[in-house]
């Protein structure tokens, strides 16, 4: 009589190969964890790379390299006009030239600001962000800082061809560093206003196109109402009305508060920046407050988009 053989082990249907548990390498990380510093400066770098499309295609780089150029194109043009005609100072004050630009720069963050923050709206990838170790803070701190770099880039870079080529045609040291000193103060302001305004806007909605619109029709209209305004107010020289309605608009507020605070010629009618101490402090407070509320209000949209 037969012996039978050993019964199947592991479950298995009889006839068929018994079960096997493979072993496939998983094992505990052990490194270095980085934490939310490294996770942050991470998301800032790409951010800002991708301001300029850095790291991405190269349709995406065409417009941001349009602009820059643009950008800095007049500059060097006037810095050649001063070295080749022995000019004793420069065509452009350094506190009006983004004044002058104000069109590119509205263009390029019109751009940028969806850019940055819409398609992650669009395709629900925040909430990735903010699993850990990243927080919300950390992903609106870094944008707005990404956004602001790059606009600072944008219009810091021309104030520099203008101080090397004034010092080229062998204008005073100390007028062109002090003048570009104060040049830089006003575009970093500019910098954090118009990227905090534009990055608010951009966070609204998930679709890019209708967040540059939004963006530039926002930064167009006012400065438009502004100066119609300021227009009528100059014609019945109303001179203070002028000075004090630039706090209505972005890039006037920006002019006012270096016509004020940095000594900078106004490019309001008649040159009326703002008329007493009070509209000064004003100017600045306006600053402050348009950039500290730009900050919470991307914080408490971005709470609701963690919970959605």
């Amino acid at each position: 009589m037969p012996t039978p053989g050993p019964a199947p082990t592991g479950g298995s249907p009889q006839g068929t190969a018994p079960d096997v548990i493979h072993n496939i390498g998983y094992r505990k990380y052990t490194g270095p964890r980085l934490g939310r510093g490294y996770a942050r400066l991470s998301l800032y770098s790409q951010s800002l790379r991708g301001a300029y499309g850095l790291g991405r295609s190269a349709k995406s780089k065409v417009l941001p390299m349009i602009l820059l150029g643009a950008m800095c194109a007049p500059a060097l043009i006037m810095v050649a006009v001063a070295i080749f005609t022995d000019m004793s100072k420069l065509p452009v004050d350094y506190t009006r030239y983004a004044v002058i630009m104000q069109a590119v720069i509205t263009l390029f963050v019109a751009s940028q600001a969806p850019q940055s923050v819409s398609r992650d709206l669009r395709f629900k990838t925040t909430p990735l962000y903010f699993s850990r170790p990243m927080e919300r803070v950390d992903y609106v701190a870094a944008k707005y800082a990404a956004l602001s770099t790059a606009l600072f880039l944008l219009t810091a870079l021309p104030l520099v061809i203008l101080y090397v080529g004034a010092l080229l045609a062998k204008l005073s040291f100390g007028t062109q560093t002090a003048g570009f000193a104060k040049g830089l103060v006003s575009v970093l302001l500019l910098s954090l206003l118009f990227a905090g305004i534009a990055l608010v806007i951009a966070a609204i909605t998930p679709r890019r196109g209708f967040g540059v619109a939004a963006i530039i029709a926002v930064f167009v209209i006012t400065y438009g109402a502004v100066s119609s305004v300021q227009g009528v107010a100059s014609a019945q020289e109303n001179y203070d009305v002028i000075g004090w309605l630039g706090v209505f608009s972005p890039i006037t507020l920006i002019d006012g508060f270096q016509t004020w605070f940095l000594g900078a010629d106004s490019a309001f009618p008649h040159a009326s920046g703002p008329p007493d101490a009070l509209a000064g402090i004003v100017y600045l407070l306006a600053v402050l407050a348009l950039i500290a509320g730009t900050f919470g209000l991307l914080m408490r949209r971005y709470r609701k988009v963690g919970l959605s």
